[in-house]
């Protein structure tokens, strides 16, 4: 039974084959022939596998007539047993494969019908007949064998007797047909194909069908099986490899079509020896049939044979050296027909030379014959055409497209578009053409129009001077204007009739120049002074008494040399508005647009100047880099407009606390520079960096709102002889950081130190890092209670850092530098999979989970990254979102509002719970709430400290619970220390604590004490 399965199942294999022929074969011709050829490829199957029921079988299998021929099992039917007719299913599949093979040879030339002419040949006349030479007793061991089979000749799957026969007659067609049109003239390269990928396609499936065209000549589902398809495997692969190996060193590329020729010449090569040899045989066969088909395919172009799809070289070529292949590489013990080597590489030769002999000569008498009554060759104009419109009436994109241009081409008409067929790469090319066509008219029309105009050109010569926007005056050898043309009468005040005939230089030239332009004038404007011919002359001129302006002088002489009187032509533009225009562009170039300082790029200049010049003076240069503290809140909260305004006051004050030696430049965002460069001593930088905190903290008036200008300043100077402009800049940039660090609104001179302070920072930076992925960050847990102590509600995870030198670190030392950098953002992302990782094990161990609040950081809240990395973990431990709970400061929330809503929305979409931390500490959240996805508002610590002792702290509770109240989100008291605080709290409405006086932040075993039944609130 296991016989019959498995040769039904080979013959669906090899059926597979036939689909990957029509693919490779027609994504490898031009797409003019596409169709042909798949006409071909199923047309030659649909006959091979007919003739074969018909007598093929019969003459192959049959009673042999002395191991040349059989003469029985004509019309197979139905009265055999199942194995035999899988087996007849099997052969059938064999003869198709040796029939499509002449397709690929003779694509794109050769006539449909001849083509089945062929087919009918090689099918009737010869596949079957060498068949029975080699495998007569395939079929039944009871009868006689074939006689090449008799002198020992092996070709297990069909090297020779399938690949080799239609490789034979694929070349008897190919000299019979010629090549295709161009093929072999000079300068002409036909293109590889229409749609190389197909081809890939076809490949993979003729290399997928060929395990069981090789596997399934066992017949029977054996143990060799596994090796024969490992070797066939081998083989392809390396046959493919070598291939394109040799094309990438001989040619420096690799042409697609060597890579698929080397594995299906890999196929062939090892099919005929395949059961018999190792695996490191197959990878040589394979190889060296790789360097067969490349060569090969050479050797056919040399010799002028077109072979379109070089059938020749994969089938023929290869399968040649496959079947002598198992006398060179087949071990004896597996042939087992008593031959020694050179005996078995003697009948392997004969067989393969009677062979060859037998199939060349028979099909090429046939096909010479059959030329004669029929031509086998496509004419001319339907190879130009292409064989789908010539033979099958079907038309392409392509088709109609060339031949709705060649319609134009013959007449001389361009005024209908081509069609243009959406949605396809013809389509695409249709619509340039027609967009090129469309170009091409347009540019003939406009030559036509620019001949029209140079036609009319003397007509409209007075028109275009007096419509040019220049002045275009001329005047005499005296100076008298003798044309002054509209342009020349709006910029001067005055109409021609006014100043014809009368001096140029005497009403249009200043008074103090006017001697300097007669002496030109009377030189021709040639000498070197004054006016000079043929060129721009920057100069100034006046159109009324004490009313003069800059303008631009190109002078030309109005006449020839041999004129008696000379005449001179002045083009005359007014650069009042181009002077302007550079002032405008120099004020650009050099000052800030907002507030009219200087801006960064004069800073540096004049800084390095002034350095320059301190240095040969020995005298100091003084900076002081101010930053505005909390600008960006006022920008977010007050709007753009009012920041705007501020920093225009900003500039306003420092101005007033200057002096004339002073340079103040805004040095981007909210930082400005003051730089001091007269009498410069620590005494007088400290004094003025005090006037100025002193101006900036007097109110300003923004939006109907009273402020304060809080600043930092960092202040730098050049005591150190050689400090170039960016190491001062530097420093007092430091400084100002370092002011910011102390509290803000005061000034800080820099000292060396600072920078070691930054350095340590930096560093600071580095091992939070490599803690990170050195593990020594771990988790504690703070629960969160429900009016008692034992009502265990929830926990917040806090991260500690036990630094292996260090020893413990606080958060309030590394998160403020994490926040600063993408730091935050790993550990926001570290302590949420370590919390969901906890609840795992604790869910694992039997407890009863509650939820888990981390903090985020305002960075991470608004990243792109946040949301699917949070799904992602949940899914991974499968947590459900109920279970976690996300903390944020309201102060995150005046960054980008509108952003945080959104990312709240997703997270909520999880069923995760939102909390705002330290509420009551921040800028006007109060008008966001009723916009935020909210669920609990924690109070902060600050106002719960004193609020058994505070009446203020007492009411901002109060109020914070109530709206917490009115707007249904749950309100958390943190940093609950005493019992009075718990109490005041209790009476004002709260009932979820958190604090030492109910619970320190503990480790995740005691934790797992309290996650009991009896102690969690449901």
């Amino acid at each position: 039974m296991a016989e019959f399965y498995w040769l039904l199942v080979a013959s669906a294999f090899v059926f597979m084959m036939q689909a990957g022929f029509l693919c490779l074969e027609s994504g490898r011709i031009r797409s003019k022939n596409s169709i042909n050829v798949a006409a071909k490829n199923i047309s030659d199957f649909i006959i091979s596998t007919t003739l074969f029921w018909f007598f093929g079988f019969g003459i192959m299998f049959g009673d042999s007539i002395a191991g040349v021929f059989g003469t029985s099992e004509f019309l197979f039917d139905g009265q055999h047993t199942p194995w035999e007719i899988s087996f007849f299913l099997f052969q059938m599949m064999f003869c198709g494969t040796a029939a499509t093979l002449t397709s690929g040879a003779v694509a794109e030339r050769m006539t449909f019908i001849g083509y089945l002419a062929i087919t009918v040949v090689l099918s009737a006349l010869i596949y079957p007949i060498v068949g029975h030479w080699v495998w007569s007793s395939v079929y039944s061991s009871e009868r006689p064998q074939g006689w090449l089979e008799a002198l020992g000749f092996v070709d297990f799957a069909g090297s020779t007797v399938v690949h080799s026969v239609g490789g034979w007659v694929a070349l008897a067609a190919i000299i019979i047909i010629g090549p295709r049109l161009g093929r072999f003239e000079q300068g002409i390269r036909l293109p590889p194909g229409n749609n190389l990928p197909l081809s890939a396609l076809g490949v993979l499936l003729i290399w997928f069908g060929w395990f069981g065209f090789n596997g399934g000549s066992t017949l029977a589902l054996t143990d060799a099986v596994p090796l024969i398809i490992l070797n066939t495997f081998i083989s392809a692969a390396w046959g493919g490899l070598v291939a394109a190996a040799i094309n990438y060193f001989r040619d420096g590329y690799v042409e697609v079509g060597f890579v698929l020729n080397g594995t299906i010449a890999g196929l062939v090569g090892i099919t005929a020896s395949c059961h018999v040899v190792s695996s490191g045989a197959s990878i040589i066969i394979g190889g060296v049939s790789g360097v067969v088909v490349y060569y090969g395919s050479l050797l056919m172009e040399r010799w002028r044979l077109d072979d379109a799809l070089d059938v020749v070289p994969a089938h023929l070529f290869a399968g040649i050296w496959g079947t002598l292949s198992v006398a060179l590489f087949g071990q004896t013990d597996k042939i087992n027909n008593g031959l020694s080597f050179f005996g078995q590489l003697w009948v392997q030769a004969l067989g393969v030379a009677v062979i060859g002999l037998y199939c060349f000569f028979v099909a090429y008498a046939c096909m010479w014959l059959l030329n004669h009554f029929m031509p086998l060759r496509a004419s001319k104009e339907q190879e130009e055409q292409g064989l789908n419109v010539a033979e099958h009436r079907a038309t392409t994109e392509l088709f109609d497209l060339l031949t709705s241009m060649q319609y134009q081409q013959n007449n001389a008409d361009f005024s209908t578009p081509v069609p243009e067929e959406p949605f396809t790469e013809v389509g695409q090319i249709a619509r340039k053409y027609n967009q090129v066509i469309d170009r091409v008219s347009s540019e003939i029309a406009q030559r036509d129009d620019a001949l029209t105009r140079f036609q009319e050109s003397e007509m409209r010569k007075s028109a275009i001077l007096n419509s040019s926007m220049d002045c275009i005056v001329t005047i005499n050898r005296f100076g008298s204007v003798m044309e002054f043309n509209p342009a020349a009468e709006r910029t001067f005040g005055c109409l021609k009739k006014q100043v014809e005939g009368k001096s140029f230089i005497g009403l249009f030239i200043l008074e103090d120049d006017r001697q300097k332009i007669f002496e030109s004038l009377n030189s021709g404007f040639s000498s070197s002074s004054g006016l000079i011919l043929n060129r721009r002359n920057p100069f100034r001129l006046q159109r009324g008494q004490n009313h003069h302006f800059p303008a631009e002088i190109a002078i030309t002489k109005a006449n020839s040399e041999s004129s008696i009187e000379s005449e001179y032509t002045l083009h005359i533009r007014d650069m009042t508005r181009h002077v302007k225009l550079q002032e405008r562009l120099k004020f650009l170039a050099y000052s800030d647009p907002l507030t009219s300082l200087y801006n960064r790029t004069y800073l540096m200049d004049a800084l390095v100047s002034s350095l320059l010049f301190a240095t040969k003076q020995k005298t100091a240069v003084g900076l002081l880099f101010l930053d505005l503290d909390n600008f960006k809140i006022i920008n977010d909260t007050l709007g753009h407009k009012a920041g705007d305004e501020l920093l225009c006051e900003v500039a306003r004050r420092l101005i007033a606390v200057s002096d004339q030696h002073d340079v103040i430049a805004r040095w981007g965002g909210d930082e400005f520079v003051f730089m001091m460069t007269e009498e410069v001593t620590e005494s007088r930088l400290s004094q003025r960096a005090q006037d100025i905190l002193s101006a900036m903290r007097l109110p300003v008036k923004l939006n109907e709102q009273y402020l304060t200008i809080p600043t930092s300043i960092g202040i730098s100077f050049s005591d150190q002889l050689g400090i170039d402009a960016d190491k001062l800049i530097q420093q007092a940039d430091i400084a100002m950081y370092w002011a910011k660090e102390k509290g803000r609104d005061n000034a800080q001179f820099f000292t060396a130190e600072m920078v070691n302070v930054i350095t340590k920072k930096f560093g600071f930076e580095k091992e939070i890092n490599e803690a990170l992925s050195l593990g020594h960050f771990h988790l504690v847990f703070q629960p969160k209670v429900f009016m008692e102590k034992g009502n265990i509600l929830g926990l917040e995870a806090l991260i500690r850092w036990n630094h292996p030198i260090k020893g413990l670190i606080p958060p309030s030392e590394f998160i403020p530098i994490a926040e600063e950098s993408s730091l935050i953002i790993k550990i926001d992302e570290w302590v949420i999979n370590q919390a969901l990782k906890q609840q795992k094990s604790w869910r694992d161990q039997g407890l009863t989970i509650v939820s888990i609040a981390v903090n985020l950081s305002g960075r991470h809240l608004v990243s792109d990254s946040l949301v699917p990395y949070i799904s992602q973990k949940l899914e991974y431990y499968g947590i459900e979102g109920c279970w976690l709970e996300i903390e944020i400061t309201e102060g995150v929330l005046l960054k980008d509002i509108q952003r945080c809503i959104d990312v709240m929305a997703e997270l909520k979409a999880l069923d995760i719970k939102i909390s705002v931390d330290d509420f009551g500490t921040g800028y006007s959240s109060l008008s966001y709430l009723k916009r935020l996805p909210l669920d609990i508002l924690k109070i902060d610590q600050s106002f719960v400290e004193e609020c058994d002792s505070h009446v203020e702290d007492t009411k901002i509770c109060e109020t914070i619970i109530h709206l917490a109240q009115s707007l249904e989100l749950a309100i958390v008291a943190e940093g609950v220390e005493t019992a009075p605080q718990a109490e005041m709290l209790k009476s004002l409405g709260c009932e979820i604590f958190q604090g030492y006086y109910y619970h320190k932040p503990m480790k995740s075993n005691e934790i797992a004490k309290l996650l009991i039944k009896d102690y969690v609130v449901a």
